[in-house]
């Protein structure tokens, strides 16, 4: 395909259906402990999402104001998870259905990458739910997400992979038991898949690189093929972290000791922060969430001026959502 190419991205749309407003914030139910529950709130009063279900009108903004990008990839997150257990729930299944049903009406050429919440998130204080294999399932069978996708405009090559799947290591503590061998074979079918996909680029192409949680990422690296084309990842879009605040952050505690002490979410936070230190390679991008978080009101998107030519780099604007 020819011709210069207009490519936007969003992510962490968090978009809620009416079953998952009606069911309401139930991160807070699933804590038992009072003095951790105030601290739960405190935190989300503050600086992360006050109200969770009630962001529906930014990505009604950002469709109404966007224009008319020739290409468009979301980059995770499409529903609010709150079941905790992903698109297994009718719920979530129906909040992620309406959210891209949206933006496949509004966009001829769109692409939609698999995020942590779409499989299934651990709370982040009560430690209930987990990536579910009937998520994996119903995201491809009924919500036509594809974990792993590739699409070529000239000489850029645009590549979409699972976070989740990649980095199932650290996501493992949260599988249940009985589904653990399973996820250990979709996750060896998957690698040999991505190193089959990266070997197809032929030289010379740019490559775009779409991967919502940047834990990802040290797993990626360790794959043969994507090593050999490092070199020609002209940028990495992660999203999973919803501020440049939040990855500013990141980037500083590179390196630190994994936790084991303080329960699962700061082993897996500190586990990714631990290898951190890795990600400079992928020439990373944070893609913020459209609302961006409590503390800043930082959302927004990302515009890129893709050269098809293959000549000059992109150009990449990322945009405020007011």
């Amino acid at each position: 395909m020819g011709g210069d190419r207009t490519l936007v991205v969003l992510s962490d749309i968090h978009y809620a259906g009416q079953a998952e407003q009606a069911r309401g914030l139930t991160e807070y139910r699933v804590i038992s402990n009072p003095c951790l529950r105030l601290l739960a709130r405190a935190f989300r009063h503050f600086i992360w999402q006050r109200d969770p279900f009630g962001h529906n009108q930014a990505l009604r903004h950002f469709l109404a104001s966007v224009g008319q990008p020739d290409v468009v990839v979301a980059n995770g997150d499409y529903s609010c998870d709150s079941a905790f257990e992903g698109v297994s729930d009718d719920a979530c299944h129906a909040s992620v259905a309406e959210c891209l049903g949206l933006l496949r009406q509004r966009f001829t050429d769109f692409h939609a990458v698999l995020g942590d919440h779409e499989l299934g998130k651990m709370s982040l204080f009560g430690a209930r739910g987990g990536p579910r294999l009937a998520s994996w399932e119903r995201l491809q069978n009924s919500l036509g997400l594809r974990p792993l996708w590739q699409a070529s405009y000239g000489a850029c090559h645009l590549i979409g992979v699972a976070s989740t799947v990649l980095a199932l290591p650290v996501y493992e503590p949260e599988l249940l038991p009985e589904e653990i061998p399973a996820w250990r074979e979709i996750r060896r079918q998957y690698l040999a898949a991505v190193q089959d996909c990266f070997r197809q680029v032929p030289a010379g192409r740019r490559i775009l690189l779409f991967c919502h949680d940047p834990t990802a990422l040290p797993f990626l690296g360790q794959i043969d093929a994507v090593r050999q084309k490092l070199a020609q990842v002209e940028a990495t879009f992660i999203g999973h972290l919803h501020s440049p605040l939040i990855y500013w952050k990141s980037r500083l505690l590179a390196g630190m000791p994994v936790l084991k002490f303080l329960g699962n979410s700061a082993r897996r936070m500190s586990t990714a922060l631990n290898q951190a230190k890795y990600w400079p390679p992928f020439r990373v991008r944070l893609c913020p969430a459209l609302v961006g978080i409590e503390l800043l009101k930082d959302g927004g998107y990302y515009q890129v001026q893709l050269d098809a030519s293959g000549r000059q780099p992109g150009v990449y604007r990322r945009l405020r959502l007011r």
